[in-house]
Order: structure tokens, then sequence, then C-alpha cells
């Protein structure tokens, strides 16, 4: 199925609520009313909810409880809250995928969304976009399994969606892979241009000149949530480690496996996103 066909499958494109549209609108429009966007965020008991169980949790170490959307912008600040929300409107989009553990998935771009952003503090790059498309980063996998269910299943005995020969049967099969599909979805749905970019060469950040920090990011966090998945050794971990794309972005390969924080110490509160 050529790419512009599988968008217009219906059923490929995950159901978002209306204001999380509105807040990936924010971001083309420096005139947007925080006040009347936190009003739209109030009024989703579902996704007010999620923001308030995130903004309590480990994972932001707030100084006391938050208690209303209101409290949350003003602790954690509108860009954060907007993240916050987006994600999980984008976790909750898919209710279900043949073939696929929705959980799993979720957990994995999770656990990528979270290392992306201790990439991004340690490298002075712009932790909310690299913890959103961390997380986004292989929606254009559920968007394929969604659109056309059996030929991915089919690939899926082959090798799992996390498998890193993964890129190239797809692209082989159909002219394109899920992270394609990714960045076709973020220009869709308007993201910033970056947003699209990154998730696109994530796969091969060095092959684009200049490298994109955020994609360079996005490619050592995808590899290491891969490795928890796998149950990978320290040892497996310092050998396989992408010591070039590391170098790309001036941090020291030693220094990312081994000051890393542990995974399940790193997503701490963020279990909220994909309950």
């Amino acid at each position: 199925m050529q790419l512009d066909a599988l968008f217009k499958q219906p059923q490929a494109l995950p159901a978002v609520p209306k204001i999380v549209h509105e807040l990936i609108d924010s971001f083309n429009n420096e005139d947007v009313s925080i006040d009347e966007v936190t009003k739209k965020i109030a009024s989703d008991p579902v996704l007010s909810a999620r923001l308030l169980r995130l903004a309590n949790s480990a994972y932001y170490h707030v100084s006391r409880t938050v208690g209303t959307v209101d409290d949350a912008v003003m602790m954690l600040g509108f860009v954060t809250v907007r993240t916050l929300v987006i994600s999980s409107g984008l976790t909750s989009g898919f209710k279900s995928m043949p073939g696929m553990d929705l959980k799993k998935f979720w957990k994995y771009s999770m656990h990528t969304a979270a290392v992306s952003r201790w990439l991004a503090k340690s490298t002075h790059n712009n932790i909310d976009q690299a913890f959103t498309v961390g997380l986004m980063h292989a929606i254009g996998q559920l968007v394929m399994h969604a659109g056309m269910p059996e030929a991915m299943l089919h690939l899926d005995k082959l090798a799992g969606p996390m498998d890193p020969r993964r890129f190239d049967m797809e692209r082989t099969s159909f002219g394109y892979h899920f992270a394609n599909v990714g960045a076709e979805l973020a220009r869709q749905w308007k993201f910033p241009i970056a947003f699209g970019d990154a998730i696109d060469q994530f796969p091969e950040p060095l092959a684009h000149s200049p490298v994109n920090a955020t994609a360079a990011i996005i490619h050592l966090a995808a590899w290491r949530a891969r490795a928890e998945h796998n149950g990978l050794s320290p040892e497996e971990l310092a050998a396989t480690v992408p010591t070039e794309v590391c170098q790309a972005i001036k941090i020291d390969p030693n220094t990312f496996v081994k000051e890393l924080p542990p995974i399940k110490e790193l997503c701490e509160g963020l279990e909220a996103l994909i309950d």
C-alpha cells in the first residue's frame, strides 16, 4: 500500500480528543491564550485526571499537591503541561490493535521518551521536544498495523515490531518504514516541522548533514529502550552502544551507558500515561 493510500484508511489514524489537536496547533500560534487552553483541558475529565496524576507523580518531584489544571500550569509551566496532555492523548488514541500488545508498545515508547528527556537535558537540547518526539517516534507502527493489518502481521512473524531489522523489511515490502509514516502523521497533524524531521531521520541520524540533534537523541533512546525490553546485560550494553551517534551529540558513550539512571527509576510516575 502506498503511503498516501495508507493515510486515506479511516481506521489507520488514532482518535484523539479535540483539545489535543488544539494544543498541537498552539506550537504554531504565538498568541495562544494559555487561560483558554487551561479551561479546555480542565473540561475534559479524563485528560485532566491523567494530567494531575502525572503532575503529582515522582517524575516531577513537585513541592506540594497539584490539585487543579491551573496549579499544574503554574507549577510545571504551560510547555510541560502541553507535552503531557498531548502525550496522554496520543497513548489513548488507539484502543486495540491486531497483533500488537499496546501496553508493551507504549511502555517501550515511554522508556524512549524518558531516556530522550535525560539525553536532551544532558546535551542542552530541547527536553520537551525530545520527550514528545521520543514518545511518538514509533507511532507509525500503529498506523501501519491499523491500516494494513494482514501485511503487518506477516512481517511480525518474521521480525517483531522492535526488531532492528524491521526498518529494512518494511522498506523492502512497502517502499517506506514506520518512521516515515510517523513523520507524515506529525506533518498532517501540523506539529512543528522539526518534530516530523526528527522522527523521519532517527533510524539513520548520521545519514543527514548536519546531524539533527533530536533525531540522534531518539536513536540512542530507542536503542536503550530496546535493550531494556530485551534484557541486555551491562556488558552487552557497552558492546552495542551507538558510539558515533553519541559523538554526534557530544556525549561520551561510557557516560551514557553508566550514568543513565535505571529505566525504572527514570520513568517513576510516568505509568499514568499508559494506565
